[in-house]
């Protein structure tokens, strides 16, 4: 089936979806793959929901309405990916006191699969990062340099996973160190240009190993309007290629949905960002047709 007859026979365009929010039931294909990708970032070690008289953020979030939250939609679609954009750490006396610990383990009940380093997860330093990881039945992935560092070989620049025969390939972008991080927590670690480490690694991972689906997990930032040079999620879509999805964090952006931005080759790449503090989960329904067409829809939904 050509791209053009599957877009008009099911009405389930990313741009279609992602405007008039149709339904998932509405996609009735015989023999599509549905995945369904599940996502954070920035949740600062808020484990418990924020208290019912708070200003802003009254009764919202926390771990366990999150986690049932997940729950719901694996009974709904079993096919289900749950991936992390960083900054897991930091944010409450939960990780003063126990490091990271608490915030590994709990992701490991809710099904956690791939995450990226942000740079509050050096807060402890390289070290104190490197002692929590045993805790994590989880994948790090990153564009970072950990050569020089005790961290080399327990971070990957890309990870590979198949879901329901579908067949999904992750890396993880991370951002400029300098001013954000102290030498001494990041120590050798070395900043990667992440437009060049993107163009490397959806190439290894669409065309060399031809997934599927590619995501990226970044934490650079969806945009910087005081500085619209600087790179960012935007920027990264529209001067790469071969990113199906972008997973952002670091500016605690909250969309509703994804922003679609056009890539190099024109083709659609969707962007997502759910904010911070665990407040909302995003939510990317990708239906795959036995000839690889591709179509999308997703939302924020807010945990409350």
């Amino acid at each position: 089936m050509k791209r053009r007859e599957f877009i008009k026979n099911t009405a389930a365009s990313s741009a279609l979806l992602g405007l008039t929010g149709l339904s998932l039931s509405s996609f009735t294909t015989d023999n599509v793959k549905h995945i369904t990708i599940l996502h954070t970032n920035d949740v600062h070690s808020y484990i418990d929901p924020f208290p019912a008289n708070h200003p802003k953020n009254p009764n919202m979030g926390g771990v366990a309405r999150r986690a049932a939250l997940i729950d719901s939609i694996r009974k709904e679609n079993p096919n289900v990916l749950l991936l992390d954009a960083g900054d897991i750490f930091q944010g409450t006396p939960y990780f003063n006191y126990y490091g990271g610990e608490l915030e590994f383990k709990l992701m490991n009940m809710m099904g956690y699969e791939i995450v990226t380093i942000g740079n509050h997860d050096f807060d402890n330093g390289i070290d104190g990062l490197l002692a929590q990881m045993p805790n994590a039945n989880f994948d790090f992935v990153s564009n970072y340099g950990f050569k020089n560092t005790i961290l080399d070989g327990h971070v990957k620049p890309y990870k590979i996973t198949h879901v329901d025969g579908v067949k999904i390939g992750v890396f993880g972008l991370g951002v400029e160190l300098q001013g954000l991080v102290d030498k001494k927590n990041c120590k050798e670690t070395v900043y990667n240009d992440p437009i060049e480490s993107a163009t490397d690694m959806a190439r290894i991972l669409k065309q060399e190993q031809k997934c599927d689906l590619v995501i990226c997990l970044s934490h650079i930032g969806f945009n910087y309007k005081e500085d619209p040079n600087k790179v960012c999620d935007l920027i990264l879509a529209k001067k790469t290629k071969d990113i199906d999805l972008i997973i952002g964090g670091h500016t605690h952006t909250f969309l509703d949905k994804p922003v679609i931005e056009k890539n190099l080759d024109g083709k659609e790449v969707l962007i997502n960002q759910v904010g911070c503090y665990g407040l909302n989960l995003g939510r990317i329904d990708f239906y795959l047709t036995p000839n690889k067409d591709l179509a999308s829809n997703g939302k924020s939904i807010v945990v409350g």
